[in-house]
């Protein structure tokens, strides 16, 4: 079974540009001003790097 990328939004802070949106190593992943970031699921290669990233674990890779 393949793994999806998911943003918890409850864990997510919002008031900072997310960190892990840099260590994507194929651009999939997008924030607007400071909101939540957003996951381009096509792109994604589920490397799992900016889950392990995220400080507050609000990208999961289940």
């Amino acid at each position: 079974m393949e793994k999806t990328l998911k943003v918890i939004i409850e864990k997510c802070p919002q008031n900072h540009k997310c960190p892990a949106v840099k260590v994507c190593p194929v651009g999939a992943l997008t924030q607007e001003h400071f909101k939540a970031p957003n996951v381009d699921l096509d792109k994604c290669i589920r490397c799992g790097k900016c889950s392990n990233f995220c400080p507050k674990n609000a990208l999961v890779l289940e």
